[in-house]
């Protein structure tokens, strides 16, 4: 590698840097060139590029990215997965092939953030639930009160049909309303004679003036 392909190399390799949410540090000497392939294969689908590249170019690179913290964990053949995707997925797929390899694949370390990671803290990040997981979940809690809502509407829904049932059955709506104003005349009927008593009133006068003159002939005559 000449100068000027060294310095295209550190160049794109600091804006690998720059871009990646996480990088990944990892020993690889024990893995076949076919291993490596299904590797960077399964990395690529979580929007993940593996790369292997000289320590002193990965040095270089990482100074110019100013994230220098990842040169601890570059002793011997290490090759770095840069991600854009899911670090938790990432995580996970390393972790994953390190066991299918029988531990051929060696987990190093890495950055988060431009925040340095242990091998410890890259494990304990491969255990965490992946960003769809989690986007499920909160879709999840999210729907929840939405859908008993929506299940307590339905149920008040379907009981108004009964209720109005039931309030005809009782005469409280529909025909059964009609009777009381159809027996109102009949009421009003049977109270009329009650203003009956109005009418004899000049009789009953007549006959308590009758007792009168009476008395007053009888006066009359004894005089």
């Amino acid at each position: 590698m000449n100068r000027h392909q060294k310095e295209a190399a550190v160049g794109n390799l600091a804006y690998e840097f720059s871009e990646a949410e996480a990088v990944y540090a990892v020993d690889y000497r024990g893995l076949t060139v076919a291993q490596i392939s299904e590797l960077r294969a399964r990395l690529l689908q979580n929007d993940t590029k593996l790369k292997v590249v000289k320590n002193s170019v990965t040095k270089l690179a990482a100074e110019k990215a100013e994230v220098t913290s990842i040169n601890d964990e570059l002793s011997g053949p290490t090759a770095l997965a840069f991600v854009r995707g899911d670090a938790a997925a990432s995580a996970k797929i390393l972790s994953g092939f390190v066991k299918e390899s029988d531990n051929k694949l060696e987990l190093k370390g890495g950055l988060l953030n431009g925040k340095p990671l242990s091998t410890d803290d890259v494990v304990a990040i491969a255990k965490l639930p992946t960003r769809e997981v989690l986007i499920g979940q909160l879709v999840g809690l999210i729907a929840s009160p939405i859908s008993g809502t929506a299940r307590t509407l339905a149920a008040l829904l379907s009981a108004v049909p009964r209720q109005l049932q039931q309030v005809a059955d009782q005469g409280l709506v529909g025909g059964g309303a009609a009777a009381p104003a159809a027996e109102a005349p009949a009421a009003e009927a049977a109270e009329a004679p009650a203003e009956e008593p109005t009418a004899e009133a000049p009789a009953e006068a007549d006959a308590e003036a009758a007792p009168a003159d009476a008395a007053s002939d009888t006066d009359s005559t004894e005089e």
